[in-house]
């Protein structure tokens, strides 16, 4: 059996900012606004500055304006729900996204919920989720919308094919599994309670692996032909005490035994931005009284 054909999600993801970019210049040049994403970090988390940094950076490369606020790690709750709020009323900003970890004094789903739906290019806050869950149009979260595109790319018609999403948090695993169903996909939700788990992986068209545990997902636990969305990224030690980035899935092993599977880095990772700046594209064109579907 040949190799698994391997998702090159940087590519696709530099072509979707490429396309967000001429609708941008659609939109201004139709007398609309320049869409503002208002970029939010309390503390410094290293993997989080770096990640806020990319963010800001390809905002600007799109043609929107970028907005970020960095704030010292003893921030209070009341305070960054006063910026949160100054952000909602603010009409330059059309998206806000406060980076996640928050440091231990903020409660995040507080300021997730204190966050304008129509503003919340994360699609965390709960109406948002609910839109997902009903059917309904709202923000859809940038890493499961990623994974969507890759595997419609990939695949084409979705309907009928058997899936697993593996891991159930509230970021990736619940709304990839809505947005499966939505493309009418039989799914199956594992987690760690989950009996008989490689079982499970081995009855699946398409495999889901979202649990951040390192190469937990073995070759012999993939169906031959499957397609495989790997959304893990782990930082481990080399044998020469260096580190590299895995996935949650055993690349290796799986490549012989895949249809298709996403590499990491350069699979799922660099999706997650390109969605972004989709939603606030979006974002911005419902705000002023634009379809965004008719760039």
């Amino acid at each position: 059996m040949a190799e698994a054909v391997i998702i090159d999600g940087k590519a696709f993801a530099a072509n979707l900012r490429a396309e967000i970019a001429q609708k941008v210049s659609a939109l201004k040049a139709r007398g609309g606004p320049v869409p503002g994403l208002a970029v939010v970090q309390v503390g410094e988390n290293p993997a989080s500055q770096i990640y806020t940094r990319n963010k800001a950076k390809q905002t600007v490369e799109a043609g929107m304006q970028s907005f970020k606020h960095d704030l010292p790690a003893e921030t209070s709750q009341e305070d960054l729900l006063a910026l949160v709020d100054r952000l909602n009323h603010d009409a330059n900003v059309h998206g806000i996204l406060v980076q996640l970890p928050l440091p231990p004094q903020i409660d995040p789903n507080a300021v997730i919920d204190a966050i304008d739906p129509a503003k919340d290019v994360d699609g965390f806050n709960v109406v948002n989720v609910g839109c997902l869950v009903t059917g309904g149009e709202g923000m859809i979260p940038c890493t499961p919308l990623g994974c969507l595109m890759l595997l419609k790319d990939a695949l084409g018609d979705l309907k009928g094919k058997r899936a697993l999403v593996m891991g159930r948090s509230n970021i990736v695993g619940k709304p990839i599994a809505f947005l499966l169903l939505r493309e009418h996909c039989t799914v199956t939700m594992a987690h760690s309670k989950t009996e008989n788990l490689a079982e499970e992986c081995r009855r699946a068209d398409i495999l889901i692996a979202a649990t951040g545990q390192p190469r937990m997902v073995r070759g012999g636990w993939i169906k031959p032909g499957a397609t495989v969305i790997d959304v893990g990224i782990n930082r481990i030690e080399t044998e020469d005490g260096k580190s590299k980035l895995v996935g949650d899935v055993a690349f290796d092993e799986a490549l012989p035994v895949a249809g298709a599977i996403t590499p990491v880095p350069g699979g799922v990772g660099p999706m997650t931005i390109a969605c972004l700046l989709q939603n606030a594209f979006a974002a911005a064109c419902r705000q002023t009284g634009f379809d965004p579907e008719s760039f």
